[in-house]
């Protein structure tokens, strides 16, 4: 049966086509689609079409209609239905199973009617990340686990709130990466992710469940006197997306990926992230230079919207509703020049912690792992050690020195606890020594 589910307030959700007139794409596609998916999923019932293709049943009907007076479906009446529900079942006559093999050699893919890509631009509008208001308390919450600089909310905050690029930078080990999931965390609301996209006769799948996290949704019950309204099943209710990339990526990875066995296109990272965050992690550390990277993205940050290509070469137009995040260790002056730094909107120096905030966050992750806190060994810490690096503190320090603790003491089968010499001992995990080793 043919699920009928709604979404709780908050986006506007797609709302389902009510005819085959509304869908917007070509009816022969929409056709040999039908056929495909029933001779790959040997389907028999209107209503487990609808839900394999996911359209309403009564544009699912409609389509089937058409089929049967194109003679390439046939009823095959109630008796032969699997279940007991008196359905009317069909099956593909001997035209339609040619038709259907025929259209497969021409693309296999199958199932989910995709989106016309000018009917996902009026979603996007709808659930745009500019549209999203983060307001401090908000912000605050999902970077609870933190312990930041309370002027670095000011920052962040008018960030976030535009939607625009974010440039974060600064030594390592001081939550970059932390920092930019606690803006995904505070985003908080769900957005309708396309199982598909079609554009000029060709499909681009869009949903990907590595990077989309479908949320639940509430089933329509058929006993309730109050219908409730649906959306449109084409499109999976997520999470904001969150794409991160690190050293791996490249510009080809920016590009439709083609499959020519299945002869359907892949959407790229950053139109999966659509709604959502896309997080340039350890920028400067990928093959291409930072600056070859920012300038693939002139385009798409300044007039929101991205080039694609086909296979043909044909270029065309689609929304870019990203809120993309660079991160990086390097300083901007290094990697960029002040043309590509102009177009990063925000630029925000994320700097290790004073010695106060770092001992709070050297009491909070003792408490978490377990560790009781010793005074005579963070005195230790503080005039014996810290010296020796120019008392430069970093966020992932204390995390580093408690857990090598914890791992010493269970080495030495003992109570975790911290002392000057275990401290010792963590500490010099922490640094390589520099000196000459002879070969």
């Amino acid at each position: 049966m043919n699920m009928q589910v709604t979404p709780p307030s908050g986006v506007q959700p797609p709302p389902p086509p009510k005819t085959l007139g509304e869908m917007q794409l070509p009816i022969v596609m929409m056709r040999d689609i039908l056929l495909k998916t029933l001779f790959r999923k040997n389907t028999n019932h209107a209503s487990d079409l609808a839900e394999a293709i996911c359209l309403p049943l009564q544009v699912t009907q409609e389509l089937i209609d058409m089929a049967r007076e194109q003679r390439l479906l046939e009823a095959t009446g109630t008796l032969n239905a699997t279940s007991s529900s008196n359905e009317m079942g069909y099956q593909l006559t001997e035209a339609g199973k040619a038709r259907a093999l025929d259209a497969l050699a021409q693309s296999e893919y199958f199932g989910a009617m995709p989106v016309p890509l000018d009917v996902y631009r009026e979603q996007i509008k709808r659930q745009s990340i500019r549209n999203l208001q983060i307001t401090r308390e908000q912000l605050t919450n999902a970077m609870g686990h933190l312990i930041l600089p309370p002027a670095l909310l000011d920052h962040l905050g008018p960030a976030v709130s535009a939607g625009r690029s974010i440039l974060m930078y600064g030594p390592p080990g001081n939550g970059k990466s932390s920092i930019s999931n606690g803006i995904r965390d505070a985003m908080g609301d769900k957005i309708y992710v396309p199982r598909a996209i079609e554009y000029a006769g060709q499909v681009i799948t869009v949903y990907d469940p590595i990077v989309h996290s479908a949320a639940e949704v509430e089933v329509d019950d058929p006993n309730s006197l109050r219908r409730k309204r649906t959306f449109d099943t084409r499109y999976v209710r997520c999470e904001r997306p969150t794409v991160i990339t690190g050293g791996e990526l490249s510009l080809s990875m920016l590009d439709l990926v083609y499959n020519p066995t299945a002869r359907t296109y892949q959407a790229p990272l950053q139109l999966k992230a659509t709604g959502g965050i896309f997080i340039v992690d350890d920028l400067g550390r990928q093959a291409e230079s930072p600056q070859a990277l920012v300038n693939r993205w002139i385009v798409p940050l300044e007039e929101n919207k991205d080039i694609l290509a086909l296979q043909s070469g044909e270029k065309f137009e689609v929304p870019f509703d990203t809120l993309v995040i660079f991160s990086t260790n390097f300083h901007p002056n290094e990697i960029f020049d002040t043309a590509a730094l102009r177009r990063i909107f925000f630029k925000i120096k994320i700097d290790g912690p004073e010695q106060e905030g770092f001992l709070k966050i050297f009491a909070m992750v003792a408490r978490k792992r377990n560790v009781p806190l010793d005074e005579a060994t963070l005195i230790h810490l503080l005039q014996n050690k810290y010296p020796t690096i120019g008392n430069v503190y970093a966020n992932y320090q204390p995390i580093f020195l408690i857990d090598q603790m914890r791992a010493i003491c269970e080495f030495e089968g003992i109570p975790y606890q911290m002392t000057p010499d275990l401290i010792d001992r963590a500490w010099a995990n922490m640094f390589v020594k520099d000196e000459v080793i002879i070969k």
